[in-house]
C-alpha cells in the first residue's frame, strides 16, 4: 500500500469515526468501553441509566457499586440535594474519562436548574463521549443529545463562542447540513481568531475536502497554541498530501515526541520511512 493509500485510509478512519478532536490514539486503539454496548440496540434506549450500566462494565467493580450507591441516593432525592449528589456522580465519572453518563447528568442538571453551564457541559460531554465511540448507534444518539444540548445552551446565552463552537462541530458530525455548522464556526473564528476547537475542527473538514492547504493553516494555528500529538499529526497529513515532504517529517516527528504511544509511535516510524525514500 503506497503512501497516498494510507493518507486516506487515515482520513478516512479520522473523519468518519470523529470529525471532532478525537484522540489520535484512537486510530490504532478502541476504547473498550463502548465495545460493551450492542450495536443493535435502538438509539431510544439510551438513557441515563442503560449508559451507565454500559459504560460500569468497564471500570473497576468496586467504583461501579459506588457509582450505583450514589444514582440511588439520587434517584430518591429533590431539589437541591438532587443536584449536589448529580455533580457528585460526575465528578466521579470525569475522573475516570467516562463522558457518556455525564452528559446525561449534566443533562438532568439542567432540567432541574436550566441554567447555561449545565446545558454546555451536558453538550461538551456528549461530544467527547460520541468522539470516542466506536459504536456507532450509541455515537450518533450522544450527537444529536450535543446538538440539543448545545441549542438549549446558546437559547440561555446567544453571544457564547463556547457554544456556538460545540455547536457548530456536532451540527457537521451529526446533521445532513454540515455546512450550517461549518457557517458558526467561521462566525466563530472571525470573533476568535485563535479559537482551538474551532480552528481544529475547520480543519479536520479542510482535510475531508482536500482542501489541504487551509487545513494546514488551521493546523498551524493550533499547535501555535496548544502543540499536541493529535494537532500535529493533522498537520502532518495535510503537508504530506501536498507534496511537503521535509515539513511533514518534521509535523510527524513532533507529533510522535507529544504522543508518547509506542504504536502510535510505530505507525509514524512507517510514514516517516515512507516519506523519506
Amino acid at each position: 500500500m503506497n503512501t497516498k493509500q494510507l493518507i486516506v485510509i487515515v482520513i478516512v478512519v479520522v473523519l468518519m469515526g470523529a470529525l471532532l478532536a478525537r484522540p489520535i490514539k484512537g486510530l490504532v486503539t478502541e476504547d473498550k468501553g463502548a465495545k460493551a454496548s450492542a450495536t443493535s440496540t435502538s438509539s431510544s434506549a439510551f438513557n441515563f441509566q442503560s449508559v451507565s450500566d454500559i459504560t460500569k462494565q468497564s471500570i473497576n467493580a468496586s467504583l461501579a457499586q459506588e457509582i450505583t450507591a450514589l444514582e440511588e441516593k439520587a434517584a430518591n432525592a429533590d431539589g437541591d440535594e438532587k443536584l449536589a449528589l448529580l455533580d457528585q456522580l460526575a465528578k466521579k465519572w470525569d475522573d475516570l474519562a467516562k463522558y457518556a453518563p455525564q452528559g446525561f447528568i449534566f443533562e438532568e442538571m439542567a432540567k432541574i436548574s436550566p441554567k447555561f453551564e449545565y446545558w454546555l457541559k451536558a453538550g461538551d460531554a456528549y461530544r467527547s463521549a460520541y468522539t470516542n465511540l466506536q459504536d456507532t448507534a450509541m455515537a450518533a444518539e450522544l450527537n444529536r443529545l450535543a446538538i440539543q444540548s448545545y441549542e438549549k445552551a446558546t437559547e440561555l446565552d446567544a453571544s457564547s463562542l463556547d457554544a456556538k463552537t460545540g455547536l457548530g462541530a456536532a451540527m457537521v458530525t451529526g446533521t445532513n447540513n454540515p455546512m450550517a455548522g461549518i457557517a458558526l464556526l467561521r462566525e466563530v473564528v472571525a470573533k476568535d481568531p485563535k479559537n482551538i476547537q474551532a480552528n481544529k475542527t475547520l480543519g479536520l473538514f479542510s482535510l475531508q475536502s482536500r482542501q489541504f492547504d487551509k487545513a494546514i493553516e488551521r493546523f498551524k494555528t493550533v499547535v501555535e497554541l496548544k502543540p499536541d500529538a493529535e494537532a500535529y499529526f493533522y498537520l502532518a497529513t495535510g503537508y504530506e498530501n501536498i507534496g511537503l515532504k521535509n515539513e511533514a517529517i518534521a509535523a510527524f516527528q513532533k507529533s510522535k515526541e507529544l504522543a508518547a504511544d509506542p504504536t502510535l509511535s510505530q505507525f509514524i516510524d512507517k510514514r516517516i520511512d515512507e516519506l523519506s525514500k
